[in-house]
């Protein structure tokens, strides 16, 4: 049977898919509105079990804040061409906004939250369907604390968020750590929360770069640790070289403004 502009249109606006594809199921439904519906999801399942074994390298990353929680999201698809489409950030905002709403505990939590009676998970198979791209949620982190701040870089590719201890944390002094972990890439908050392996690994380094420049076996152990040390001051948050005055640390800046940062996240999908 014909079908009309206007059902294509509309199904267009439910759906978000591409007028030819809204005409196609129209047609193949026979004009029955949420046959045609279920048809283009039906899709979207297809080409996501398809394409499950391509890689999804680009995507949007966003963060956002709410009632002492912080949270990075990200989705992933395989082109940067969609990652910058506006449907595809707006759905990444939708997403972001229902977790800031809803706090879920990981990722699977996320992934089967309900909005407007779909899921999320099932809501980006949708929009796979649309794209004709493998899309996911490559990531989601949080934070909790009496302040929290998000920082976002230019371009939706990276993402910072940051906890303090303390409540009434001036913005700018907040956004300013945020901005510090986004540039520098710190491998934990503090020496204290280095993975256990990470050390083991930098005294082993250090220990045969000394064997390397001939020093005594005797003392191998207390230069590693001399250079453990310095990687803490290079890699944790709290010790590095503040960004924007190199004279003081970020810790000491923070303390400087009455602020303690507790934890922070970092989601990029850029190469450091």
């Amino acid at each position: 049977m014909a079908v009309t502009m206007a059902e294509i249109s509309k199904l267009r606006t439910m759906t978000g898919a591409g007028m030819m594809d809204c005409k196609n199921a129209l047609t193949e439904a026979n004009g029955d509105m949420e046959q045609a519906i279920e048809l283009i999801r039906k899709r979207g399942q297809a080409i996501a079990a398809k394409r499950s074994d391509r890689e999804a390298s680009e995507g949007c990353v966003l963060a956002g804040v709410k009632d002492g929680f912080a949270a990075i999201v990200a989705l992933k698809c395989e082109t940067d061409f969609v990652a910058k489409n506006a449907d595809f950030i707006a759905l990444t905002q939708l997403i972001l906004d229902t977790t800031l709403a809803n706090k879920p505990a990981n990722l699977d939590a996320l992934n089967a939250l309900a909005i407007e009676g779909r899921t999320v998970a099932e809501l980006v198979t949708d929009r796979s369907g649309v794209t004709g791209e493998k899309m996911e949620i490559g990531y989601y982190e949080f934070v909790e604390g009496a302040t929290v701040v998000e920082y976002i870089h230019p371009g939706n590719k990276l993402a910072t968020i940051v906890a303090f201890a303390e409540a009434g944390v001036d913005h700018q002094v907040a956004r300013d750590v945020a901005m510090q972990a986004a540039a520098m890439n710190p491998v934990a908050l503090n020496r204290d929360a280095v993975p256990a392996d990470v050390i083991a690994k930098e005294l082993e380094i250090g220990r045969e770069k000394a064997r390397e420049e001939g020093k005594p076996e005797a003392i191998l152990d207390k230069i590693a640790q001399g250079r453990l040390n310095k990687f803490f001051q290079e890699s944790t948050l709290v010790e590095q070289e503040f960004i924007k005055d190199n004279k003081m640390t970020v810790g000491a800046y923070a303390k400087a403004n009455n602020a303690t940062p507790i934890a922070f996240k970092r989601v990029t999908l850029n190469q450091d």
